[in-house]
Formats: structure tokens, C-alpha cells, sequence
């Protein structure tokens, strides 16, 4: 383990302290060669990795029909919204064929936590039908047939396959946009370009945890508008450094989840995020 990653696993509960003093390294060229852009990244990768070596899809789901149920509805809510609600969707509904032949006005009641719940009622009840009556009530395990379902792009489509069907995919939700550009990996703002650019940097096999790794830091430390710089634990490989809090003693009031203490996204989490120190998150209508 690097000496950084160490130092980021002192950071808060579960993972650790931040250090006094963050004093980034020499900031990354805007002429970077192409060369040293890979090599910056993977290294990015790398550290990312020792920090959350528990990394995971954040959508409970045991089956890949849950998955690609989950991560339809988790468009424009959160996984953990998502997570409260499908519970009671699944326990009603556990195969396709029982999902197609649902009430819609129930099943829209069911899902109305989840906003947009008429649309998303629409999107998964489609999505059963069309898994029934064209691949025997079975999740495809193929990119070209899972973009054929009601409400599945490439971004669901590369969820299941990573995680369900353990088969590379980048996962290119806000998350990943807004940092593989903060990072300078590229300037692309179209998904499919920024999966395309950032496929070239990484071998297929690291694809889905990268996807993993970027995400939970996105979540957890480099947030959107109050990045917590000062408690970063890529901070000398970073070009924004500076764009959020510096200080490590604020910055470390900003990190989220296990690292503020806090529950996570999902129920039902992975053994080795509870022994990282995280939590589950509460089950809907909980205090």
C-alpha cells in the first residue's frame, strides 16, 4: 500500500483521517503526454482502489432481473431511494412474467418514492413484457439485446453486465462524467465519447471496478459543488486540487458515508464494506 493510501485510511471512521497538511505534487501538465495521461490515471485507479478496496454496486439486487429492474428506476433519485423502495416491489413481483401481468395503478404506488413514478411504472413493466415474450422471461447477457429493453441505454446496460454477468463495462453515470474531466482524463461530454476515451486508458479487466472506484469517490470525498480536497487521497495526482476545501480539519466535515460516519446506499451491503466500518442504510420510513 502507498504511503498516501495509508494516510487516507486515517482519515474517518471505516476508512480514516485525513492528514494536518494535503500539499499536492506538481499538478499535471495541460501539454501531458499521452503516455504520462495513462500512467497518471491508472495510478489514480490504483489508489482509489486501496482506499475502497470494498468498492460495489450500490443497488441491493440478487438476481440480475433486480438489477436492471433497480437501475432503470434509479434515474434522476438515488440508489438508496431506489433500495427503499424495491423491497416491496420485489416481494409483490419477483419474476418478469409477474411484473408484465401487474396492476399498473399498484405498481405505480409501489414506486412513487422513487419520482417519476408513472414513466419508471411504464419503463419496468416494458422491460418485463419484453424480457417474457423475447427471451423467456431471462435477462440477456449481451450489450446489442439488453439497449433493445423499455428504458435501458448503455450506462444500465454495462450495470448488469458488470455486475451481474461479470463482463467489462464502464459505467458512465454524473459521477464518473463530472470526474474523469475534473481528473483531465478527457474533455468529452457525451457519454458514449467519455466511455470510448476512457476505455483507451484501462484493459477491459479493470473497466467495472474502475467504474466502482470512481463512483464511490464521487459520492464520498469529490463531491460536486464542496470537493473535500484537503482529505483527498489523490490530491498530488489531481488538477482541480484547490477547487474545494483545502484544510484538512474542514475538509474532513465534508466526507460522506462510512468516512462521516454515515449509512451507505444500500440495505444489504457487501460483509467487507460493514467490516470497512460502514453502515447500512434504513429501510423506508425509518427515523
Amino acid at each position: 500500500m502507498t504511503k498516501r493510501a495509508a494516510a487516507a485510511k486515517e482519515a474517518a471512521p471505516g476508512v480514516a483521517a485525513a492528514k494536518k497538511t494535503v500539499a499536492p505534487a506538481r499538478k499535471p501538465p495541460k501539454d501531458e503526454s499521452r503516455t504520462a495521461l495513462v500512467r497518471r490515471a491508472r495510478r489514480i485507479n490504483r489508489e482509489l482502489a486501496e482506499v475502497y478496496p470494498y468498492a460495489h454496486p450500490e443497488l441491493d439486487f440478487e438476481n440480475p432481473f433486480q438489477l436492471v429492474v433497480a437501475t432503470v428506476l434509479s434515474a434522476q433519485t438515488t440508489d438508496l431511494r431506489v433500495n427503499q423502495t424495491t423491497p416491496a416491489l420485489f416481494a409483490k413481483y419477483p419474476t418478469p412474467e409477474d411484473l408484465a401481468a401487474a396492476n399498473p395503478e399498484e405498481v405505480e404506488e409501489i414506486l412513487r418514492p422513487c419520482g417519476f413514478f408513472r414513466a419508471k411504472t411504464k419503463s419496468v413493466m416494458g422491460l418485463s413484457k419484453a424480457l417474457v415474450e423475447d427471451f423467456g422471461g431471462t435477462v440477456p447477457g449481451r450489450l446489442e439485446d439488453l439497449v433493445k429493453l423499455p428504458g435501458v441505454g448503455r450506462k444500465t446496460a454495462f450495470v448488469v453486465l458488470g455486475n451481474a454477468f461479470g463482463r467489462p463495462g464502464i459505467t458512465v453515470d454524473t459521477h464518473f462524467q463530472r470526474l474523469v474531466r475534473r481528473w483531465r482524463w478527457t474533455e468529452a461530454t457525451e457519454p458514449d465519447k467519455i466511455e470510448a476515451a476512457i476505455g483507451e486508458l484501462f484493459p477491459k479487466s479493470d473497466w467495472t471496478m474502475l467504474s466502482h472506484h470512481v463512483i464511490f469517490h464521487g459520492r464520498r470525498i469529490c463531491h460536486a459543488r464542496k470537493p473535500a480536497c484537503g482529505a483527498c487521497p489523490i490530491a498530488p495526482l489531481c488538477p482541480a486540487f484547490g477547487e474545494g476545501e483545502t484544510d484538512p480539519e474542514k475538509a474532513k466535515k465534508l466526507l460522506k458515508y462510512e468516512k462521516g460516519g454515515f449509512p451507505g446506499q444500500r440495505l444489504k451491503p457487501p460483509q467487507a464494506y460493514l467490516d470497512a466500518g460502514g453502515k447500512p442504510a434504513p429501510p423506508l420510513g425509518a427515523g
